[in-house]
């Protein structure tokens, strides 16, 4: 007896019966059971029956063409209404058809959006999501130079055009500490031209391009029956704070976007199979080639699901002997990794304190000494990430562990070179080593006469080798060498092959040059135009890079964690930056000597105060009494201790809300689990009928 006869003959039915019966049974009774509310308006009747049929439509087994047939049909039979039902339809009709052209209108308008589409069908999300960051990174420097243009270049080039003199205020020290002249006398050889161009002296020195030209103007006028006050000093420091906070408000809101990307997507959990498979498609794609592209994204995105599940598989399966020999050894490549690392450190300090001390010399050869620090600091960071990355395929990590680790080691590798050479050349300002250089001005002034505007010079000079590397690379050994494996075979060039475009080691030089503009953007104000130029190059040389030169990689990764934690690196090197910029503000006082390092006494806007930052209380001096006893106020802590209170209480808040979010989440997560075992429960259950019918028809015949 088959097991339909056994459902029949016995009356009660069986498991698949039931389901579907309970399913009908719960429709029947919400259809009979369904009473509206008293209190309900008939506007709110009428449409809710008018989308009764279309809910039905879309519960239905039909084929999509017959139900667009039918939904042609219903929307030619519904009458005319002229309630407000009808009229609220129509209006949020209106505002999802505006709000789509409004998207489609700024995707037109959007920079590089076809580029990184294209990118993203032939190489997948995580080269994708690097040209991303570094589009992101260019809006970025774009802006912050729009903010110092608008409040410090501009005013100072007004001021200094109208022939506006500076104050004549001189701090109570030697006349020794005054004298600062960088402009060449006599002739000047034209190659010399071109070597301040490359190294910031000369002519570049005393511009607009750095901190020593910028002089402590303030201008006090009336105009039409009211005072004009504009501090230069005030406003260079102000825009410097708020250029940081700017960068930060940015790189917070994008972090945010891109966790609720990660946790939607459910990280690397087997849900995303059914994600990628069900919801990835953009029916927005118009021809074949974006159809193409959009079909080699998924294809790489599952491919990256595929080879970790893969791996996770195979670290499941390691017996305890294989455990602790893995383990063992990836211990020993990290300590391998930390040497690279703290030899790299020397060599950059010995690099830093030679090309100081060989800063008098000029020619070819006193450009070879000044940018002695950035060669070595760009060898070390092209050597020692291509060592890590041979560690790291030792370690057998899966590919977005591999991908962290490898952004974790050149991160630490990058941002710990720049502070050797940031306090290698503290050293040398304030005389760490021979005290009695700084006992007259309180720094180095026979060899840093600004020494804002060296700091200045020695970011310009990093930035300007990077762009230069760059270019060196791609026209010196990336086309040459895609060239002889496409045009010589032999086994070397079969064993080398095209490139790989490696995106931790692209990534963190994007990272590293912006940490550097942020670094010299206090002492070199036109550094986030240059580095905003910089990017835009580097775009389209990785792109040209990218299509010609490159293979897609054997290993890939998952764009949605990679681009959180792109951000999540950024931050570190803005937090380095940041207390660069507080050291240089504040009042920093050697722990051993009494000495304190002011800002240099013959240039810059803040050339008569012994600290940056006393510009501001004394700006807030000059304010009328109700406007400073409201500053004030601010800054007390009548003011900043319930602030502090009332900011601890919204955030336990908000972690109490995204607690209940999250078990919510965990639950809706179990449920969707239960569902697919059900399915799977009666997928199988129908393979067993399937293979059970041929049976019993054949015992009907008999």
């Amino acid at each position: 007896m088959t097991i339909e006869q056994q459902g029949t003959g016995s009356g009660h039915p069986t498991d698949q019966e039931s389901l579907r019966f309970r399913r009908v049974s719960s429709r029947m009774s919400t259809q009979i059971y369904h009473e509206p509310n008293s209190s309900t308006s008939l506007a709110q009747e009428e449409e809710q029956s008018g989308s009764e049929p279309t809910r039905e439509l879309r519960n239905t087994v039909f084929p999509m063409a017959l139900k667009k047939a039918i939904r042609q049909v219903q929307q030619m039979q519904v009458p005319a209404q002229f309630n407000g039902g009808s009229w609220k339809q129509k209006r949020t009709k209106f505002m999802r058809q505006f709000k789509s052209n409004v998207r489609e209108f700024l995707y037109f308008f959007s920079l590089w959006g076809k580029t990184l589409q294209k990118i993203g069908g032939n190489f997948g999300g995580g080269v994708q999501s690097y040209f991303i960051f570094l589009r992101f990174l260019v809006i970025l420097n774009f802006v912050s130079f729009l903010l110092i243009a608008g409040f410090v270049l501009i005013p100072s080039i007004v001021f200094r055009s109208m022939g506006i003199k500076p104050e004549s205020s001189k701090p109570d020290v030697s006349s020794e500490c005054l004298k600062y002249d960088p402009n060449p006398q006599g002739l000047v050889v034209f190659y010399e031209f071109f070597l301040d161009l490359l190294s910031g002296t000369g002519f570049m020195e005393y511009s607009y391009m750095f901190y020593g030209y910028y002089n402590n103007t303030v201008i006090v006028t009336s105009l039409v029956g009211s005072n004009f006050f504009y501090n230069i000093p005030l406003a260079y420091l102000l825009t410097a704070v708020f250029y940081f906070a700017f960068c930060l408000i940015c790189i917070i809101a994008r972090m945010g976007k891109a966790a609720r990307v990660a946790v939607t997507t459910g990280g690397s959990d087997v849900r995303s199979y059914s994600m990628i498979v069900f919801t990835g498609w953009d029916y927005g794609c118009l021809g074949s080639k974006a159809t193409k592209l959009k079909q080699r994204n998924i294809y790489y995105r599952l491919q990256v699901d595929l080879e970790e599940e893969r791996l996770r598989k195979h670290a499941a399966s390691l017996t305890l002997c294989n455990k602790v020999t893995l383990y063992s050894l990836r211990v020993l490549m990290f300590f391998v990794a930390v040497g690279l690392i703290v030899a790299t450190c020397f060599a950059i300090a010995h690099a830093t304190s030679f090309s100081q001390e060989q800063s008098n010399v000029a020619g070819i050869l006193g450009l070879v000494y000044t940018y002695l620090p950035s060669i070595v600091i760009t060898a070390g960071n092209f050597l020692v990430p291509l060592l890590c990355d041979q560690i790291a395929l030792l370690e057998k990590y899966p590919p977005s562990a591999t991908v962290v680790v490898a952004l974790l080691r050149t991160v630490i590798l990058r941002l710990v070179s720049l502070g050797i050479l940031l306090y290698t050349l503290w050293n040398q300002i304030t005389c760490h080593e021979n005290r009695d250089k700084c006992a007259l001005c309180h720094y180095n002034h026979k060899n840093y006469q600004c020494w804002e505007t060296s700091v200045g010079q020695e970011m310009y000079k990093l930035t300007l080798f990077d762009l230069l590397v760059s270019i060196a690379l791609l026209v010196l050994v990336e086309f040459p060498r895609r060239m002889m494996v496409d045009h010589w075979s032999c086994k070397l060039t079969q064993w080398v092959g095209r490139q790989e475009f490696v995106v931790p080691s692209n990534v963190l030089g994007l990272v590293y040059g912006q940490t550097v503009v942020w670094t010299g953007a206090l002492f070199c104000p036109l550094l986030p135009l240059i580095n905003t130029v910089k990017f835009v190059i580097l775009f389209y040389c990785k792109k040209i890079t990218l299509f010609y030169n490159c293979r897609p990689a054997l290993r890939t990764f998952r764009s949605t964690t990679s681009a959180f934690f792109f951000l999540a690196v950024l931050l570190f090197g803005w937090i380095l930056a940041l207390v660069v910029m507080i050291y240089s503000i504040a009042v920093i006082i050697d722990s051993a000597s009494p000495n304190r390092i002011h800002p240099s006494f013959a240039c810059g806007p803040f050339r008569s105060f012994f600290r940056m930052w006393k510009i501001v209380p004394e700006t807030f001096s000059t304010l009328p009494e109700g406007t400073r006893d409201f500053l004030f106020f601010i800054g007390s802590q009548a003011f900043s201790i319930p602030l502090f209170a009332l900011s601890g209480v919204f955030m336990c808040y908000f972690i109490a809300l995204a607690s209940i979010y999250g078990k919510s989440v965990a639950m809706l997560r179990a449920q969707l689990k239960l569902a697919g075992q059900d399915k799977q429960f009666l997928v199988k259950q129908i393979e067993k009928m399937k293979l059970l019918s041929p049976q019993h028809n054949e015992g009907e015949q008999d």
